[in-house]
């Protein structure tokens, strides 16, 4: 009962994804192309959202499950690391035509093909799990 609320919310969530068309393949077809503005809009407001929620987060001293206050530290700068993630990320989206966020979303409205996503997803991040401490941070 405790994450029933998140639960909802994701699915809030979900149907937000879907009806701004988000999750759909032409309009990130679109984005990577520069032929609409509709998804960088909505990646605008996602990092707006980001921002602002995250200064919420610091100024109110929100707390986690457990009780204890939320710590977002800080990233040590860097440059080529974010070029090198950016563009790999950026790759795959593109050659997949979809973001990882709404792999789920997609799960739901009955793309099957998406599996084949969340497969790759999935041995990603254990890939990096093995090699993170071989990998310049």
């Amino acid at each position: 009962m405790k994450f029933l609320r998140f639960l909802l919310l994701g699915i809030v969530f979900g149907i937000v994804l879907t009806k701004t068309e988000a999750v759909s393949w032409f309009r990130i077809y679109e984005m990577f192309k520069f032929q609409s503005f509709h998804m960088f809009g909505i990646i605008m407001v996602a990092i707006c959202t980001g921002v602002i929620g995250i200064q919420l987060i610091k100024s109110f001293k929100v707390k986690d499950f457990s009780g204890e206050e939320i710590q977002i530290v800080d990233k040590e700068k860097g440059f080529l690391r974010y070029i090198f993630g950016g563009a790999l990320f950026g790759l795959g989206w593109g050659l997949v035509g979809c973001c990882p966020g709404p792999i789920f979303v997609l799960l739901g409205t009955g793309a099957l093909g998406v599996v084949i996503v969340l497969i790759g997803a999935l041995l990603g991040t254990y890939l990096y799990g093995v090699l993170k401490d071989k990998l310049p941070h």
